[in-house]
Parts: C-alpha cells; sequence; structure tokens
C-alpha cells in the first residue's frame, strides 16, 4: 500500500488497515479524520501525537488486547490470524526458545496480568526470548502508573514498525 492509496481508500478500508497496525479504534479513528496523509513520515508524526496525547487508558488496553501473549504461539494463530504474519515476524526469536524459557515466560505473563490486567506488551522485533523474559520479570516491579508508561511507549513502536510494513507490502 501507498500513503496516496491509504488516502484514496475507503474509510472502512482505510480503518482495517489501520487496526493491523494498532488495535485502537479511536486511534484509528482520528488518524482518518486527518487524511490526506503528505507523507509517511507525517503519518508517523501524527499517529504518534494521537497515541500520546489524544488516547485514554481504555484506549491504550483496546490496543494491548489486540496483541498475542509473547511465546504464546497457540493464540497467535487462533485469534490473531489478521495480524499472525506480522505478530509472527515480530515474535520470530520465541521460536528458538527453550521448553524451560517459553514456561517461565507463561507464568510471567500470567502474573504480569494478574499485576497489572492488561497483557505484557513489548516490541518484540529482534529480541530473544531470553531478552523478553528479562525485560518481562524486570517491569513487573513497576508500579502500575510506571509500566503503563511504558507498555505505551511499547505499543507505540509496534505501531511504527507496522505502519512501515504496511507501506511495504
Amino acid at each position: 500500500m501507498t500513503i496516496d492509496a491509504l488516502n484514496k481508500s475507503k474509510k472502512n478500508e482505510a480503518k482495517e488497515s489501520l487496526l493491523k497496525c494498532c488495535g485502537s479504534s479511536r486511534w484509528a479513528e482520528k488518524l482518518l479524520q486527518s487524511r490526506p496523509f503528505k507523507d509517511a513520515d507525517s503519518l508517523f508524526s501524527l499517529s504518534e501525537k494521537i497515541w500520546f496525547e489524544q488516547c485514554s487508558r481504555e484506549d491504550w488496553l483496546e490496543a494491548f488486547s489486540q496483541h498475542p501473549k509473547i511465546g504464546d504461539l497457540e493464540s497467535l494463530e487462533e485469534k490473531f490470524a489478521a495480524t499472525k504474519n506480522w505478530a509472527g515476524n515480530e515474535q520470530a526469536e520465541v521460536n528458538l526458545a527453550s521448553k524451560k524459557v517459553l514456561e517461565k515466560l507463561a507464568v510471567g505473563n500470567e502474573a504480569y496480568f494478574q499485576k497489572f490486567g492488561y497483557i505484557f506488551i513489548v516490541c518484540a522485533t529482534r529480541k530473544s526470548a531470553e531478552e523478553m523474559l528479562e525485560l518481562l520479570t524486570q517491569r513487573l516491579k513497576n508500579d502500575a502508573e510506571e509500566e503503563l508508561k511504558i507498555a505505551m511507549a511499547e505499543q507505540n513502536k509496534i505501531t511504527k514498525i507496522r505502519l512501515q510494513k504496511l507501506f511495504s507490502s
């Protein structure tokens, strides 16, 4: 897709494409209200501005809910078919992890969810399962406010990568 194609596409088609990049309906709607986009850089900049300044906790949680748990390849296959290829590639290093590391990720994911009420969000691109496990372990020590800010920033990184993939496909 190109910026021009996104600018000219029907609203529902454009929204569907954007939701593959970030699962927040409000983010996608606000972004679409700003069409036409001049270029990819202006879109990326606006995306970030909307994410941090115009979205709410509910919007962030909606986006987080659209991700499979790190290391949960079964949910990747079943629940997230629309973004399976992108998310699968993002988590590609998990395929190389030992069973022990995957088990620790599962335990950590559950502890994280119990503490914060949403899944562990990390930009997994080029990170090994061991690195993600270490990040998960470290971030479990955060308070709720600090962790939400980190999760928002990680989602923003994921969104930018996926927007770049959208325009390279």
